[in-house]
């Protein structure tokens, strides 16, 4: 008797016919919060360390378009240092930031769209096409989108001021290469910057969903790193962190660059490539042979109490994020012994 062979993901992805539908939205929320006030107070407590003049934050305090170029030649004149006047600035741009930067988007398609996890599918809405990845496991009837706002982007202008509940869009797709590998005993490393987590938000909601967590039995640890500025960037933080408590196999590991300017934070805040690092296998990391921009942080210890340890020789890894970055990580990743074979990845922007 023939046994239909099972269709890899690779293969499923390639066969899917490419589909023109509409939808209606169901729903549109933000994922980050409005944080002025906070904001403003770790302002005002930087220039009253700086030069005791908090009288210089009061038009802002008033609501008042503030000149922030005035700001910076007043302490500038003041002898206050540039890494105090930098950090200043950072918070400053976080103040001037619209709200909302990070949507949550919900579209229910009039047919039902099939894809295989990671992929992505073009968004038309207010006449304006943009390419975004699916965020929600297969399975579901609905497709979620997690998308970032570009001041000078169409689209996402049009999406955060425009869009409600009960909007009729067009989906077309889906696309992409970048999909799960079939169940095996290796561990699974995701690493990703900002909205570059969509499509591993799908692929981790599959992979518990499909018990592909396990293999023969055993877990297999599963990492995703992901790299943001503050910690209401991080896209859909509160469904990692509940897979997080839930599997002890499961480990997030957030690094953010800037939350410690406004909070206590007190995890990871170096750059996704360089906290890998941090959690490699003893061994490996002591044969891998680092750039120097790596080099540097050889002995970076973890912020997260984690037992387990990456072996680059037995991961398949996945990237996503700005191009730019993407390169970067898949770098890091090949520097620290990851075969080449055992990556995919995906850049946009």
């Amino acid at each position: 008797m023939d046994v239909p062979r099972h269709l890899s993901q690779h293969e499923q992805a390639t066969r899917l016919p490419l589909v023109t539908d509409e939808g209606t939205v169901t729903l549109v929320e933000p994922m980050d919060e409005s944080r002025n006030d906070a904001v403003l107070s770790a302002i005002r407590e930087r220039l009253d360390r700086a030069v005791g003049t908090p009288r210089l934050l009061d038009d802002v305090e008033n609501g008042a378009d503030y000149r922030w170029g005035k700001l910076y030649s007043e302490l500038r004149e003041a002898g206050v240092s540039r890494r105090r006047i930098a950090e200043i600035e950072t918070l400053a741009e976080r103040f001037e930031r619209p709200y909302p930067s990070l949507l949550r988007m919900r579209v229910d398609v009039d047919s039902r769209l099939d894809f295989a996890p990671g992929q992505y599918v073009t968004l038309r809405a207010h006449d304006t096409p943009r390419a975004y990845s699916l965020a929600n496991s297969p399975s579901e009837d609905e497709l979620e989108f997690c998308i970032r706002r570009v001041p000078s982007g169409r689209l996402t202008s049009d999406l955060f001021v425009h869009s409600e509940v009960g909007d009729r869009v067009v989906v077309r797709g889906p696309n992409g290469e970048m999909v799960l590998d079939e169940p095996s005993g290796e561990d699974m490393v995701f690493m990703a910057t900002g909205t570059g987590v969509a499509p591993f938000k799908s692929m981790i909601d599959y992979v518990f969903e499909q018990g592909w967590d396990t293999h023969a039995g055993e877990p297999r640890d599963i990492w995703l790193f992901l790299g943001c500025g503050w910690e209401d960037d991080l896209p859909h933080r509160e469904q990692f962190r509940a897979y997080d408590r839930e599997h002890e196999h499961f480990h997030f590991v957030p690094t953010l660059t800037r939350e410690p300017l406004l909070t206590d934070w007190d995890g990871e805040t170096d750059y996704v490539q360089q906290v890998l690092l941090a959690y490699l296998d003893d061994d490996a990391l002591a044969a891998a042979e680092l750039p120097p921009g790596l080099a540097a942080y050889r002995d970076l210890q973890p912020a997260r109490d984690i037992d387990a340890r990456i072996d680059p020789g037995n991961v398949e890894l996945y990237a996503c994020g700005i191009t730019a970055m993407v390169g970067v990580l898949v770098d890091a990743a090949r520097a620290v012994g990851i075969p080449q074979e055992a990556m995919q990845y995906e850049g946009f922007g």
